[in-house]
C-alpha cells in the first residue's frame, strides 16, 4: 500500500510559477514509477509527466520545456516545478505511482488545484 499527498497548488497568474510535492508513505525506490497527472474540467484526466525508479521522464508535448519533474529519494518526494504557466494549464493535478511487482497495483493522491488566472 502506498499513500500520496501532494501539495503546492494555488492561484498564479499566467507566466508565473508553482511547484507541487508529492510525498509518499514508502521508499520511491520501491515505486516503479511515478507520475503528475491532471483533470480540467469538462475533460479527461490526462498524464503530464512521469518518472520511472531508474530516472527516466516523459512529458505531455504540451509542457515540454516548462514543467521539470524530479525525485529526492531521501525525502520519499516527487515534485513538478511548473513554469511559464498558462491560463489551459489550469486543473486538479494527481500524483500517481504504480509499483509493477507479481501484479500491477496503482495508487493515487488526492489532487491539488492549480488556477493559472490574472
Amino acid at each position: 500500500q502506498v499513500e500520496l499527498v501532494e501539495s503546492g497548488g494555488g492561484l498564479v497568474q499566467p507566466g508565473g510559477s508553482l511547484r507541487l510535492s508529492c510525498a509518499a508513505s514508502r521508499s520511491i525506490f520501491s515505486i516503479s514509477r511515478m507520475g503528475w497527472y491532471r483533470q480540467a474540467p469538462g475533460k479527461q484526466r490526462e498524464l503530464v509527466a512521469d518518472i520511472t525508479s531508474a530516472g527516466s521522464t516523459n512529458y505531455v508535448d504540451s509542457v515540454k520545456g516548462r514543467f521539470t519533474i524530479s525525485s529526492d529519494n531521501a525525502k520519499n518526494t516527487v515534485y513538478l516545478q511548473m513554469n511559464s504557466l498558462k491560463p489551459e494549464d489550469t486543473a486538479v493535478y494527481y500524483c500517481n505511482g504504480v509499483v509493477i511487482r507479481n501484479t500491477v497495483s496503482v495508487y493515487w493522491g488526492q489532487g491539488t488545484q492549480v488556477t493559472v488566472s490574472s
